[in-house]
C-alpha cells in the first residue's frame, strides 16, 4: 500500500534563496533530528542538485539501527520544484516531490511524499507503529529548523 503525506510551510525568502538552501544536499543535515545522526557518505555535495544525482547517506532513524540510503534526484525545474527516489534503502519505493511557489511576502514551499514498506502486512504493521510518526517528527523538527535558519512567516492580518 502506497501512503502519501503532504507537509506545507511557508518561508519568508525569495524563491531564489529557498530553491539555493534545500536544492543544496549539504543541508540536509542541518534541518535532520541530531539523534538520527545523518551523514552522506557519497555523492557530490558541494553543489547544487541536477537530474541523475545520486546521495548515499546512512542514519539511524529508530533504536540505533543504522539505515543505509541511496536517493536519486529525478527531476529539476528551478526555482520551482525537484524530485528524488530512493534507489536503495529501507523502504520498497519512495519518491518525495519538493514545490517552492512565490506568495505575498515569500515562499510556499510543499513536500509531497509517496512511499511503500517491504514485506505487505509487515510493512503495514511497522508503518503504523514506527514509520509514519517518525517522519511526522522530522517533518516538524524541520519546520523548526527551516525557521530558526531562514526566519518565521509572518502572516498579514489584513487580508
Amino acid at each position: 500500500m502506497h501512503h502519501k503525506l503532504t507537509y506545507v510551510q511557508k518561508i519568508p525568502v525569495q524563491i531564489d534563496t529557498a530553491w539555493s538552501f534545500f536544492s543544496s544536499p549539504a543541508n540536509l543535515a542541518r534541518i535532520t533530528p541530531p539523534e538520527m545522526m545523518f551523514r552522506i557518505n557519497g555523492g557530490i555535495v558541494d553543489e547544487e542538485i541536477y537530474p541523475g544525482m545520486i546521495i548515499c547517506y546512512t542514519l539511524y532513524p529508530f533504536m540505533m539501527l543504522p539505515i543505509r540510503w541511496e536517493t536519486e534526484i529525478t527531476v529539476v525545474q528551478k526555482p520551482f520544484y525537484f524530485e528524488d527516489c530512493q534507489k536503495s534503502g529501507p523502504y520498497e519505493d519512495w519518491h518525495h516531490r519538493h514545490i517552492f511557489r512565490e506568495i505575498d511576502g515569500g515562499v510556499e514551499m510543499t513536500d509531497f511524499l509517496q512511499y511503500r514498506l517491504p514485506m505487505d502486512f509487515f510493512g503495514e504493521l511497522v508503518n503504523a507503529l514506527i514509520v509514519c510518526r517518525r517522519l511526522e517528527e522530522v517533518f516538524t523538527y524541520r519546520r523548526k529548523r527551516v525557521e530558526a535558519i531562514l526566519g518565521s512567516f509572518k502572516e498579514d492580518k489584513n487580508h
